[in-house]
């Protein structure tokens, strides 16, 4: 398909059916992981994917994009090119020395519960794609995470995490 002869409403259709693949692809190969080798062995290898995802993606992020600016607010500006920024809809606020996402909706999670299958533990998952993404941008950036699964979290909330850099 030549992309070029696309109008932007085409486009924006096409991009939308890709990041509901790219989403669909990931849930899925999750639920066959997870029935062939159950629960803890779905998520240890989605830790291992997503650690280097997240490095791979940033890198080509940082090269595609022409994002050269470091720290918090080269991380946040390469982070929205980030497939899963855009699929998760991760509330980002940036405040002085640090940026808060927060997840009200996760896609991943609601769907898992919707079908009597219950959470998943995401959140080691989370801070290795969240770091390595990171690192790939500024070294000094570190990842702190507030609340997510298999820990308590609010009933409004699946998780928040908290990035701070050094000077």
């Amino acid at each position: 398909m030549n992309f070029s002869n696309l109008d932007k409403v085409e486009l924006k259709k096409y991009i939308d059916f890709m990041m509901y693949q790219y989403r669909i692809v990931d849930a899925f190969w999750f639920i066959y992981v997870e029935e062939e080798h159950g629960l803890k062995a779905a998520e240890h290898i989605n830790e291992q994917v997503w650690t280097k995802v997240a490095k791979l993606a940033a890198r080509d992020i940082k090269e595609r994009f022409k994002i050269e600016e470091k720290g918090l607010r080269g991380f946040v500006r390469a982070f929205g090119f980030f497939p899963w920024a855009n699929i998760i809809d991760y509330q980002i606020e940036e405040k002085g020395d640090e940026v808060i996402f927060s997840v009200p909706h996760c896609p991943p999670q609601e769907a898992r519960i919707r079908k009597g299958m219950g959470e998943f533990a995401c959140r080691d998952m989370h801070f290795a794609e969240f770091s390595s993404f990171a690192k790939e941008i500024d070294e000094r950036i570190k990842v702190e995470c507030l609340f997510a699964p298999p820990g308590n979290h609010p009933e409004d909330m699946f998780c928040k995490w908290r990035f701070t850099c050094t000077r």
